[in-house]
């Protein structure tokens, strides 16, 4: 698997680099800035992108806007957003095209496994969300939301949807049988009003938790 860089901390920049290369990752290029990524794109054609969020020349939504722009241009092109810190208004945004994308804060490529898993998850077109993240779009919700009919424990499960876990890893996680994490996912649906049938009842879940 072919990725592509775009980190302006030389160190990060080159830590990413050796991390996903002893992974198993061919990395074609790091990128210190927009530009230099763009050029880079072009150039090399990777299967999936790494960009940190704030970037020269502004270090304001650089990482977002060439998301975007790639996106548009190659649609479902899978990239992964780092992020120093929680911003939640960002992950909702990357979430409205919710395929092949991800959001993680910086602290989660300390966890190897994790941090290559999630890539290999976006690279295969699903989605990786940082727990982090979730948890404060958890704590800053309304009263009115319609989440709030849900129980715990399907609350942990939709949450666990929201990181981009399949049913499977999700039974590992809490320990459920398969037709236990069935029955709850079955009722999320119920009651979010997700009554069509199709595999994108799954995204549209994960869209109503993540905008509240």
């Amino acid at each position: 698997m072919r990725v592509l860089i775009a980190e302006d901390d030389v160190l990060l920049r080159q830590g990413l680099v050796l991390l996903l290369e002893v992974e198993g990752f061919e990395v074609v290029g790091a990128a210190g800035d927009s530009a230099e990524f763009h050029v880079m794109f072009e150039e090399l054609k990777p299967d999936v992108a790494v960009l940190d969020v704030r970037l020269p020349p502004g270090h304001r939504r650089e990482g977002l806007d060439i998301a975007a722009r790639i996106r548009a241009e190659t649609p479902g092109f899978p990239v992964l957003v780092l992020s120093a810190h929680v911003e939640d208004g960002y992950a909702v945004e990357l979430l409205t095209d919710s395929h092949g994308i991800g959001y993680l804060l910086k602290d989660r490529i300390g966890d190897v496994s994790e941090f290559s898993d999630a890539l290999r998850r976006v690279a295969g077109g699903g989605v990786a969300l940082d727990p982090e993240v979730i948890a404060h779009l958890l704590n800053t919700r309304s009263r009115n939301d319609p989440l709030e009919n849900l129980s715990p424990r399907e609350k942990q499960v939709l949450s666990l949807m929201a990181e981009g876990h399949d049913n499977a890893r999700i039974c590992g996680l809490l320990e459920l049988s398969t037709p236990t994490v069935g029955k709850h996912i079955g009722s999320i649906f119920t009651k979010l009003g997700l009554t069509e049938e199709g595999s994108n009842r799954r995204v549209r879940a994960v869209l109503a938790y993540l905008r509240g």
